[in-house]
């Protein structure tokens, strides 16, 4: 009996290769600056965990890094942010959330995540994984 072979049985190259060869360079030494300077307008928040700070910029989620010392932290966080918006800027797309002193959107935003930090830590000192752990154990407690 013979097989046909449908278009999705092709061999095709991976595209995760063609994506890495495509992201192994530097980034255009104009899109670093520009990328620089809109990094250097976030705030950062550092936080000590497990032996190690942590900084990350309001502003750019889930973007953060470690360090051993609160100024390597800081020094370190400023590098990642910089790789995550030089990335954005060649792709054409412009960080959402600005830096917190270009206006009242961002400084709002930079409020609203900073509670939810301040949420979350309380939460990991009670001993639970974040905030709706907590809330869960919070509402069920009172249904006992």
């Amino acid at each position: 009996m013979e097989k046909h072979l449908s278009s999705t049985d092709k061999k095709r190259p991976y595209p995760e290769r063609r994506a890495m060869a495509a992201i192994n360079r530097p980034f255009d030494p104009d899109v670093l600056r520009r990328a620089l300077g809109i990094v250097e307008a976030y705030q950062y928040i550092v936080h000590f965990e497990d032996g190690d700070f942590y900084a990350r910029p309001l502003g750019l989620f889930r973007t953060m890094n470690d360090g051993k010392t609160c100024e390597q932290a800081i020094e370190k966080g400023i590098a990642i942010a910089t790789t995550v918006v030089a990335y954005m800027l060649e792709e054409g797309q412009i960080p959402r959330c600005r830096p917190a002193k270009t206006g009242q959107r961002a400084s709002e935003r930079a409020i609203v995540e900073t509670r939810k930090l301040v949420l979350e830590e309380a939460a990991r000192a009670r001993g639970f994984r974040g905030i709706s752990d907590d809330m869960r154990t919070a509402a069920l407690g009172g249904v006992r």
